[in-house]
């Protein structure tokens, strides 16, 4: 017998990073939340290992980010190795201390980290819903009609908006018939948790580019414990039998300084690049590995994933609560589409580098490439560059109907940057998932005045020289999202600036 639940805002099908992430923060801003998984329980093996200084800006919002942070390994930088040589060490905690509160690239593998989400939002009173699997949905005027099947049997549940987050071969996008372009890299790669010894064994990134396999090592603690990610020659493929750590190459181990004391588990899998076409269907919405998958360069799939989350949480809330109209929700398919467009060809240009097999490939990575990358390293604005792009702090939405105006060199869409005077950290959580203008200097009566009569929070920081550092401009307004985007800014500081940006992108609240 098939019963029928009472109606949930948001139905969440998906309890990885991007799923919980979205869970937590629709349930902090106070919409009623379901997620389910087809899965028994949280996962105990994973490839993901890296969090960016850009997730853990985004996680001080929640009050998670100290907690993340310590209970993963920050890495300063990454140190690529070739033929049993450390030929470069690039290095981010001084081009990052400027840029963020966090300059290192965390390692902090996915299983921990979806244990520590899932015990945040049950203190918040929501459960995971596991050995549930989504049969099917369809949509309606004003929800979207659900089946489900759980350990009771099967339900029907009405959801005004449906959130497929389930992964690469998401029942979600198949049921909107949605397209998954894209391929798949010839080479078998391997995942092992070890127990590591040796130089290389040091609590940092490792990577060795050399003409053998190819070879990355994340520590995530102090005492030896890592994640080895490599692939495997097709010589050593045997169709006939399942394939062992005994089975990868040993040459690339040793040659960067690895003893494997310890081999915890192990897997195998192959790499795939694929994009769908668009991330909203009506009332249903694609995110993380549901809509774009690509290659592990530069850790880049479990962040990009929960950049989705965060991006469509505060908007779902806005138009649940009548604060602004269905229009805004066409900014999360257009703003996170742009950007995974960006990733899948960045990463496989990076992927395909670093993996490609033959004698000039073999020479240009590990003769010239190191060369390239000692000398290019040496220049602070390149170690800058390369930062702000591995860290996700470079991404902006420049293009998004909700980005207007500009001030100092900062302009609509940007992230916001982080300037943290010796008064106050404007990065600093204000406990509320909202809308916020920034002055840094003085703001005007007038503008004081209207941001008090709208309810939206201004906050004023003495001007100092790390603002004018972080391109920001006196006196001026930046009106900043929920998500720690600038919306709009104005030079002039003028309410009527905010009034026309609220009433052009028929954000009702504030008009």
């Amino acid at each position: 017998m098939m019963r029928t639940d009472k109606r949930t805002e948001v139905l969440i099908a998906g309890a990885g990073p991007t799923g919980l992430v979205l869970a937590l923060f629709l349930t902090r801003q106070g919409v009623n939340v379901r997620i389910v998984d087809k899965t028994a329980g949280p996962g105990t093996t994973s490839r993901a290992v890296v969090v960016h200084a850009r997730t853990l800006e985004l996680y001080r919002q929640l009050g998670l980010a100290g907690e993340v942070a310590a209970a993963g390994m920050p890495n300063p930088g990454i140190n690529l190795w070739v033929r049993g040589k450390r030929r470069a060490h690039i290095t981010f905690g001084v081009a990052g201390a400027d840029l963020t509160p966090y300059p290192y690239i965390l390692v902090y593998p996915q299983d921990r980290h979806e244990r520590l989400l899932i015990a945040h939002l049950e203190q918040m009173g929501v459960q995971v819903e596991r050995d549930t699997e989504l049969l099917g949905f369809e949509q309606r005027a004003d929800h979207v009609q659900v089946r489900l099947r759980g350990p009771g049997g099967e339900e029907t549940c009405e959801a005004s908006w449906l959130a497929g987050c389930d992964g690469a071969r998401s029942p979600v996008r198949h049921g909107l018939g949605a397209g998954f372009e894209g391929g798949t890299y010839d080479q078998l790669f391997y995942v092992a948790d070890v127990i590591a010894g040796g130089p290389a064994a040091d609590g940092q990134i490792h990577l060795s580019l050399d003409d053998a396999d190819f070879l990355a090592l994340f520590s995530y603690t102090a005492d030896g414990q890592a994640r080895l990610i490599g692939s495997i020659r097709d010589e050593r493929v045997d169709p006939g039998r399942e394939l062992r750590f005994e089975d990868v190459g040993e040459r690339a181990i040793h040659g960067l300084g690895v003893e494997v004391k310890q081999v915890n588990w192990f897997s195998t899998y192959k790499v795939h690049h694929r994009l769908t076409e668009h991330f909203r269907h009506g009332r249903v919405f694609l995110l993380g590995d549901a809509a774009h998958i690509h290659s592990p360069a530069g850790g880049q799939g479990m962040n990009t994933g929960i950049g989705d989350a965060i991006n469509l949480a505060w908007k779902l809330k806005a138009v649940l609560r009548g604060e602004a109209g269905d229009r805004l929700l066409d900014s999360y398919d257009s703003e996170r589409l742009a950007f995974a467009h960006k990733l899948v060809e960045t990463t496989d240009r990076v992927f395909t580098f670093v993996s490609a097999e033959g004698g000039f490939a073999n020479f240009v990575r590990t003769r010239i490439a190191p060369l390239f990358v000692s000398a290019a390293y040496s220049v602070d604005a390149v170690k800058e560059f390369m930062f702000r792009l591995v860290s996700q702090c470079m991404l902006n939405y420049h293009g998004s109907p909700l980005s207007h105006g500009g001030a100092g060199k900062i302009k609509g869409g940007d992230r916001l940057p982080w300037a943290a005077g010796a008064t106050a950290d404007n990065f600093a959580p204000t406990g509320k998932i909202d809308w916020h203008v920034h002055v840094y200097g003085a703001a005007g009566d007038a503008l004081s005045s209207w941001c008090h009569g709208k309810g939206l929070q201004l906050r004023v920081f003495d001007w100092e020289r790390a603002h004018e550092h972080a391109g920001l401009a006196r006196d001026a307004a930046y009106l900043v999202r929920p998500d720690g985007y600038v919306a709009m800014a104005d030079a002039t500081g003028r309410p009527e600036a905010l009034r026309d940006y609220f009433e052009s992108i028929g954000y009702q609240r504030f008009m």
